[in-house]
């Protein structure tokens, strides 16, 4: 924990549907929003604005502010269905080419949308039942403005905060990015790009990776590698295996199951289905973060991950059916090298099939109480 005690000279100010500009006094104003009619006997000041509609094909700004200052905290809350079909960008200082291009649900470590992933990490908190927060610091000189554009096929609410700070930056103040990147299926070779392109100083700091294996057995021996200033075929940092990369050890497997964790740097938090092992259609959540660790970088930076499992006989198995879907995390110097815009076709994904119901139970015979019960009810209405 930072020095919380200490007194600085910088001003906290937040946006929301109940105070879309974050001017100072100007919170709970609204006399119109999602809340107006309940409020309608309460009237203004009593929580008539606190969500937008966000139709099939909109797009929100949901926050636009000017600087210095940073970004401290975004919350937000949402259709949990919809995660992988809401898309979040962030613009530094009026570039036209956003720093942040994710799906909601990956940014929060959720892109997997079957079931809802709780994470217990120190910059992405996801609470029940559905709370997304983001604790990433996001730092601007001139201005700051966030987007949501809903590119699903139906519209959903949406609920946010995003609470900021005007401040004097350093001058090595870095920028804050994200990309996303999906292969389905992943093909041969069996790599996945996890980000490239990236022309500046800087350094990495976290990586949230989806996949859904393919081919059943083990899926995890894939290495990371990160290439670094210059590096070409053979990169400067190499792990071991995949779940290595993420902080566990030996398939994830305890007694014949994947045991999830979610801590503040590293966490397997999503298995799906939980009560399944070595399937080929199960779908795993992971994320790292370099907070303690960031891997510094001068120029450029690339960073792939292998996918990578076991054939019979003791020889690696290349996972050329992986569906695989990483967000990359850092911070660098601006301006950035715009990369690929994020391609919305990638973003659908078939849901799992759902375990049959199980069959009702029979009846339960009548026991010696419900016996004497009927036995003394019949004697009642013969003597009645």
């Amino acid at each position: 924990m930072r020095e919380i005690w200490r007194l600085n000279d910088a001003v906290t100010r937040s946006v929301s549907p109940e105070n879309p500009t974050g001017a100072k006094g100007a919170g709970a104003m609204a006399t119109e929003g999602t809340g107006a009619w309940a409020a309608g006997k309460l009237g203004r000041g009593w929580k008539v604005s606190p969500s937008i509609h966000l139709a099939s094909g909109q797009l929100a700004t949901l926050a636009e502010v000017a600087g210095p200052g940073v970004i401290r905290h975004i919350w937000l809350t949402t259709d949990r269905g919809s995660l992988r079909g809401l898309v979040l960008r962030m613009f530094w200082d009026d570039e036209e080419v956003p720093s942040v291009e994710v799906p909601l649900g990956d940014f929060f470590c959720n892109g997997w949308t079957d079931e809802l992933a709780l994470v217990k990490s120190e910059p992405i908190v996801v609470a029940p039942a559905g709370g997304l927060n983001s604790y990433w610091q996001m730092p601007f000189r001139e201005s700051a403005r966030i987007t949501l554009e809903n590119v699903s096929d139906h519209g959903v609410p949406v609920y946010y905060q995003v609470t900021y700070t005007l401040e004097e930056l350093p001058a090595q103040t870095a920028y804050l990015h994200a990309t996303w990147r999906r292969s389905n299926p992943l093909g041969q070779p069996a790599i996945h790009t996890i980000v490239d392109g990236v022309r500046g100083r800087g350094h990495y700091v976290g990586t949230y990776l989806a996949i859904e294996p393919g081919d059943s057995g083990w899926w995890g021996e894939g290495e990371l590698k990160f290439y670094l200033d210059g590096d070409d075929e053979f990169p400067t940092i190499c792990g071991t295996g995949t779940e290595d990369y993420f902080g566990g050890a030996w398939n994830f497997d305890l007694a014949g199951r994947y045991v999830r964790y979610s801590t503040a740097y590293l966490g397997l938090h999503q298995v799906l289905p939980a009560d399944q092992i070595y399937q080929a259609r199960q779908r795993f959540g992971m994320y790292r973060w370099h907070l303690p660790d960031p891997i510094s970088f001068e120029r450029e930076l690339r960073v792939t991950v292998q996918a990578l499992g076991w054939h019979s006989g003791g020889r690696y198995l290349p996972l050329q059916r992986a569906d695989i879907a990483t967000t990359a995390f850092w911070y660098q110097t601006e301006p950035h090298a715009a990369g690929d815009p994020l391609s919305t076709d990638a973003l659908a994904s078939t849901p799992l099939p759902r375990p049959p119901a199980p069959a009702p139970l029979p009846a339960p015979l009548p026991g010696f109480g419900t016996r004497l019960r009927s036995f003394f009810a019949a004697a009642i209405r013969r003597f009645r």
